[in-house]
Parts: C-alpha cells; structure tokens; sequence
C-alpha cells in the first residue's frame, strides 16, 4: 500500500517484518503444509504479544494502537503477511474483534472474549457461509430459537476459517426477531467441526453443525436491530484485510519476477531487455500500483468509519480480486516451464491470492454491491 507511515508505524512494520520472516519464512509454510498444519499456537500467540489482535480494540477494553489509527496499523500486518503468505488467524480474529467490539454497545458485554481472543489464548472465526450459498451473510438458513432464557442454534455453516482450531464461532442466525450474531463455544454440546481441504496450504477451513446448541441470551452479540451494522463494519474488516493482503503478495511476485528477468539471460541478452517484457511489466506495475491506491483508499475510509467505506471497500475488493491473480499468472508465464513447478514459490502466492479473491464476496459480487450502493 501507499499509505503515507508515521515513524511508529514504521517501527511497527519493521518489527512484523523481522517476526515474520524469522519465525514464518516461506521456507516454513512448506513445512508446515508437508506436517499438515495451519499455523503453530505459539506463533499466533508472539504475534498477538507483539498487538495484532489488539488494534481494533479501545483503550477502555485494554486495546490500543499505534498511531491512533488502528485498521491502518492492522493493514501494515495484512501485507506483511501477504509479502510472505504467512501463517496464522489474523483476518479471522481481528474481524470478531470487530464485531464483539461494536456489538458492545447495543448487547451484552463480551469483553473477557475480546481479552482472550487479544491475547492469543482465544481463536475465533465468522461462521457466515452456508453450504451451496453465495455471500449472504443476513440470509440465513441457520436459526436461533428462543427457549426461556436460552437459544437453540440448529444448522450448519461452512467455510469457516480456522475452523479446526477455533474456540469461539460468530454465527450468524435468524431468530423470530430477525437476523443475529452469537458467539458459540465450539466444544459446546451439539458442535460438530469437519474440517475440509483448503487450496491455501496453511489456511485451513472447517464445516461447522450446529444440531440444537444450547447457548444464553448473553452469547448473543448486539441486538436483531443492530445486526445489520455490525455485519457491514465485520465485512469491511475483513475485505480490506483480504486487499491489503493482496497487495503485499503480488508486490512481492512481482518484485522476485523483475529481478528474475534482469538474471536470466536468453540468446545473451537478460530477458527484462525485451520490448514485449517490458511491455508486460510496465501493464503489470500499472495495475499494481492502481492495487495499492485503491486499498489504500479503502483502509483510510474504513479505519476513519467514513460513509462511503462500504462503496470502497467494494471497490478494493473488485479491482485487487481481479487484478491480483492476473499479475501473478503473468508472472508465472515470465518464469517459463520453472514457474510451473512445484518448488517455485509463484504457486504459493497463487493459492492465497485465489482463496482472499473468492471468499467474503468474489470480485462479481462486489461489483452488484456497488451498482446497488450508487443506485443503478
């Protein structure tokens, strides 16, 4: 991204970059994808000491950020993270995060959530998607029943995110009421977890059955009136985090695929001096840098709760969704036949790239958002 970093959030960055590439090297996620992991608990936990689950979070509730700019602060994780295709559940948390923290207003407290999720000990995910559904997230098929002082959740949601690990699910249910969020402990009576495979190789994703679970009034996050809002604020989090994200991985593509070029040598001349070549590249780093202007944009209007953020994030996720994977495809074609190969990294960057483009609204999606948001 763009943004213009004051001299904390350059310390900030700093310090994930040296985390990142001394803990979680790309070198790592090969490992752990051959052991058939996601992302060691202690490295989520040093992360969260270092405060990536707690910029979203006010002072009052024992968050804080660096430069008082706390989505912007999280967005310079979210590219560090694409830059290396890192580990770990930090879009999944930080947008229960979001969500526990504007449902505080309107519902129950869920503040010792929020403090075991900002310290590491907790993992939470959005169970939003529904098997056979698009992105429909206050559309559910999954319902919640009132049964005295308590709700009976019956359904099933898929899709989700660390749901293999998670300890705490954000569902998204309809009561008589009208749509709600609750927060379900997922070793609760009644929870089924399936995980399922994940073209990510460290990014796994579970089916989660919710058969009659029990939970009280109080897992309930905000109100049926303001569910709507806090889905949108959850949405927003979680699409801007998936461009920047975008952003940190096909600049990093592209930054490896350049010098490539000026290394390798055909018919004694490097390949970077080929007019075609330069060509491609010169299209490539144009939209590379449109990627950035517009996630930036996107971060700003989300991190500032601007009125048009929802129109911007949209627009992030539309223009990067589509952009990114056909930088990193032509990037693969720039490498030939080693491109394609199982030891190159391209493929890596591919695969996280194709799984933030399709989840929380593919690029088509948000285009139809868009056109009903300015009215067309």
């Amino acid at each position: 991204m763009d943004l213009e970093l004051t001299e904390d959030q350059k310390l900030f960055r700093n310090t994930t970059v040296k985390f990142l590439e001394t803990e979680a090297p790309v070198e790592k996620v090969r490992e752990l994808n051959k052991a058939g992991e996601g992302f060691p608990a202690e490295f989520w936990a040093q992360g969260a000491e270092l405060g990536w689950a707690a910029l979203l979070v006010p002072e009052e509730l024992g968050g804080g950020s660096i430069s008082g700019n706390g989505f912007q602060d999280l967005a310079i994780v979210a590219e560090e993270f694409g830059r290396l295709v890192s580990p770990g559940p930090l879009l999944p948390v930080n947008t229960v995060i979001a969500g526990l923290v504007d449902g505080a207003a309107s519902g129950a407290d869920h503040s010792e959530a929020i403090e075991g999720l900002m310290s590491g000990e907790v993992i939470g995910s959005w169970a939003a998607y529904e098997p056979n559904g698009h992105w429909e997230p206050l559309s559910p098929s999954t319902t919640a029943a009132k049964n005295g002082g308590n709700y009976v959740i019956t359904g099933v949601k898929d899709r989700v995110e660390v749901g293999d690990v998670a300890n705490v699910v954000l569902v998204t249910a309809r009561t008589d009421e009208g749509v709600a969020l609750f927060l379900v402990p997922t070793d609760a009576d009644g929870v089924t977890v399936e995980p399922v495979e994940s073209l990510d190789f460290v990014r796994h994703y579970a089916t989660i059955r919710f058969d009659g679970v029990t939970v009280p009034a109080e897992a309930k996050v905000g109100t049926e009136a303001t569910t709507a809002n806090i889905v949108e604020r959850m949405f927003q989090v979680a699409t801007v985090l998936q461009t920047a994200e975008m952003c940190g991985a096909i600049d990093r593509v592209f930054e490896f695929t350049v010098q490539w070029a000026f290394d390798r040598y055909s018919f004694g001349r490097p390949l970077a001096s080929y007019q075609a070549l330069k060509h491609r590249f010169s299209d490539m780093r144009t939209w590379l840098e449109c990627c950035m202007a517009t996630t930036d944009e996107a971060v700003k209007a989300v991190n500032n709760r601007a009125e048009n953020a929802g129109r911007l994030a949209s627009i992030a996720k539309a223009y990067v969704g589509t952009k990114a994977i056909v930088i990193i495809q032509d990037c693969v074609q720039m490498h030939g036949g080693l491109g394609v190969t199982w030891e190159h990294d391209c493929h890596l960057y591919l695969r996280r790239t194709m799984v933030d483009r399709q989840l929380f609204g593919t690029p088509a999606d948000h285009k139809r958002r868009i056109a009903d948001l300015i009215g067309l």
